[in-house]
């Protein structure tokens, strides 16, 4: 299903959460921690001697001649899971002094949480912001740089953020309002806060109560379409029925007042450089629970009057003013089916004038998925993030019109990134190397990776091998053209075959590549190879590509992943083609299932948050749209029904033999948990040997550490288990 945060670990790439199990011994050098860059770290590849014999023999050999020796890197174990930190959130001041970033942590019980911290570019040197046991996210600074605000004040269950500002160097932090927010789901969303060009305001994003009765309450009345949250913890089992409204707080008088009112949501907001109006994103349907469909909007700063800058049919996203305010860049689409999971269409970079006219797509030379615009330091350019062959590229493209440059296309993905006057560009990047990083590029450097500025997971890095990643492409079934990647295993006996665990991404509509994936790594070092096909439906591959599961899931797409498995081994004939393991989340759960319904060639099979059943998927989800844009019409319209139950995996149950591990968040409302409840009964019917895994407080997807690390453990004790050809106990 759709992208989130990089928490959930099954969707798309399958990339966890940096979340132990087990703690490593290490033999240093000298008995000292020695600082090693990240272009050094070592990569250990297929056929490469044990790590755990080379250190054996290291210790052996040491206390034989009374001295100390180093070890070869071990391999990724779960419990590192809890140690690996990424860089999220950034942004640079006006003056290109300092760089204010976040950082996700996994450290404690519970979800990841984050920190913000803020850098001297001159000395390098970073200071957090608040006390160590304080969460703080979203760091934004004032247009002179002598302030920075952001979302802070957290307890550790992620209550009581507040909208907090702070001198530029951390100190006289001072809350000036509460914020609350929705269970609704309201994907793609940008910006919380924004400063007035003068800095003496701050426009934020928080909730109101809305018109609906309680449903919550006891008893529960029902009133809404979408009367399901995005996840439901504690007693919020429904929609909390409160709509986002912009709020501004005065910042030398704490003074608040509301700006917008009414019965929808308004969120995505920037602030005009002239400093009177406020861009929005808000959907205005006359029915917007039942139709998706995001305009830009800008209201008066003083009147509160609002001026509807589009009115289209497809859907807008995340607009931004240029920084003379005569121009106003945003994501859009162009199709008028859209769906508030996720779009089959690629998103593209867009410009209008400030009351809406000539809207261009300044993003069409590329025929790929579109991230965040932003502008330049002069104003005549645009950035944007571009996925493409399983990596995301940080590009430039003139608004005038030409060819878009390559700021940054190394192997792996761009995620934040923000431009100082000067031109210097900060991003985030992962690359094969370990999790998000924060570099700098120079305003005249382009086409590089460029400085790193922090190195998170260095110590732990530093004893911990990587395994190669290696892309190949091969010819589908009908002849399509589709890219691969393996991660090839640590270690392997002598003479022995490798298993293969092929791993699906969600989306349907996302990508998998080269970037660090942890559970990949971990397999890699249980002698297990990984297979990651970027099937049809697909992004970074073109429109193209991502229109020929239409009206075709559980079609073309297993097929492609069927097809995917033969050509590795055809490829790489160490793969052990009578241990193969199957697994995916959301989308990837679905057709995980499907598959299995198709062959008994894989020994054992992981769905996590997965569909078996497309009908009562589309009425059980709190996403009711999805497999319209999907399909083309409503179950009720053009015999779509009868298709739906075609192509559902528990129709044909009895085809299956595989054993079968279910994975579900009790509280998923995205997939809901009946998905699998009905497959394990289903299977159990049948007579396949089948578990199911429930993990309380959890929504789509495994947040908390301690339920990610479990879960892989669950998978790893599945898969031996099944490879050796016994049947798993409970445990």
């Amino acid at each position: 299903m759709k992208n989130r945060a990089p928490s959930q670990w099954f969707l798309h790439d399958g990339s966890l959460t940096p979340v132990p199990a087990r703690v490593f011994t290490m033999v240093r050098h000298g008995g000292s921690d020695t600082d090693v860059p990240a272009r050094a770290f070592t990569t250990v590849r297929h056929g490469a001697s044990s790590p755990v014999v080379v250190a054996a023999l290291a210790i052996a050999g040491a206390m034989a001649v009374g001295a100390v020796v180093s070890t070869q890197p071990a391999r990724f174990e779960i419990g590192d899971l809890y140690k690996l930190r990424a860089v999220g959130d950034i942004e640079l001041a006006s003056d290109g002094t300092r760089i204010a970033y976040s950082v996700q942590n996994s450290d404690r019980r519970g979800r990841p949480y984050s920190q913000v911290w803020i850098m001297d570019l001159s000395t390098r040197q970073s200071k957090r912001l608040g006390t160590d046991r304080e969460g703080a996210s979203s760091p934004r600074w004032s247009p002179d740089g002598r302030r920075i605000a952001y979302f802070g004040r957290e307890d550790e269950t992620g209550a009581g953020s507040s909208l907090v500002i702070a001198d530029r160097d951390g100190g006289n932090a001072t809350v000036l309002a509460p914020i609350t927010g929705t269970n609704h789901p309201l994907p793609s969303s940008g910006e919380r806060l924004a400063w007035s060009p003068d800095g003496r305001q701050i426009a934020f994003v928080s909730s109101a109560p809305g018109p609906e009765v309680d449903a919550n309450g006891d008893p529960m009345v029902i009133t809404r379409y979408l009367y399901k949250p995005t996840a439901s913890e504690g007693r919020q089992r429904f929609n909390d029925n409160r709509r986002l409204h912009i709020f501004i707080a005065d910042v030398a008088t704490k003074q608040v007042r509301q700006l917008t009112k009414g019965n929808y949501y308004e969120h995505s907001i920037d602030w005009s450089p002239r400093g009177d109006e406020i861009l929005f994103v808000s959907n205005r349907e006359p029915d917007p629970d039942r139709f998706f469909n995001y305009d830009v909007f800008a209201i008066n700063v003083s009147t509160g009057t609002e001026r509807r800058l589009t009115n289209t049919k497809n859907a807008e996203y995340q607009p931004h003013w240029s920084r003379d305010g005569r121009r106003i860049a945003y994501l859009g689409t162009k199709r008028p089916f859209t769906s508030s999971e996720t779009t089959m269409e690629d998103t593209h970079v867009w410009v209008m004038n400030p009351d809406g006219s000539n809207r261009r797509d300044v993003g069409a030379g590329i025929d790929n998925r579109q991230g965040r615009a932003g502008w330049g330091a002069d104003g005549e350019d645009l950035y944007f993030t571009v996925q493409s062959r399983g990596s995301t590229h940080l590009m430039r493209v003139p608004v005038s019109g030409g060819t878009a440059q390559t700021m940054v296309g190394n192997r792996g993905s761009v995620g934040e990134w923000s431009v100082s006057k000067s031109g210097a560009v900060a991003y985030t990047f992962s690359g094969p190397e370990g999790p998000a990083e924060l570099y700098l590029l120079g305003a005249d450097e382009r086409g590089g990776k460029g400085t790193p500025l922090t190195s998170l997971n260095r110590e732990l890095l530093q004893t911990r091998a990587r395994a190669e990643v290696e892309a190949f492409s091969f010819k589908s079934f009908d002849g399509t053209e589709i890219e691969a990647f393996l991660t090839k295993p640590l270690t392997q006996p002598a003479g022995a075959k490798a298993p293969m665990i092929v791993m699906m991404h969600g989306g349907p509509h996302g990508q998998q590549g080269a970037g660090f994936n942890s559970k990949a790594q971990i397999y890699a070092g249980q002698g297990w190879a990984t297979l990651m096909v970027n099937y049809r439906g697909s992004t970074g591959y073109g429109q193209a590509l991502a229109d020929k599961i239409f009206g075709d899931q559980n079609g073309g797409e297993a097929k492609d992943v069927l097809a995917g498995v033969d050509a590795a081994l055809a490829k790489y004939p160490w793969l052990d083609a009578a241990r193969l393991g199957l697994e995916g989340g959301s989308y990837g759960g679905q057709l995980t299932n499907w598959i299995i319904t198709q062959t008994d060639r894989f020994k054992a099979a992981v769905p996590a948050a997965s569909i078996s059943n497309l009908v009562t998927q589309n009425y059980l989800s709190y996403y009711h749209d999805y497999l319209a844009v999907e399909f083309g019409g409503f179950p009720h319209e053009k015999n779509i029904i009868d298709r739906l139950w075609e192509r559902s995996a528990i129709r044909y149950a009895n085809k299956v033999k595989t054993p079968t591990m279910f994975i579900h968040g009790d509280n998923d409302n995205d997939v809901p948990i009946a998905e699998a409840e009905q497959f394990y009964i289903a299977l159990k019917d049948v007579g396949v040997e089948t578990i199911m895994i429930r993990y309380p407080r959890e929504g789509h997807g495994l947040r908390e550490t301690a339920h990610v690390a479990d879960s892989i453990e669950r998978s790893i004790a599945w898969y031996r288990t099944h490879f050796e050809g016994g049947r798993a106990t409970s445990h």
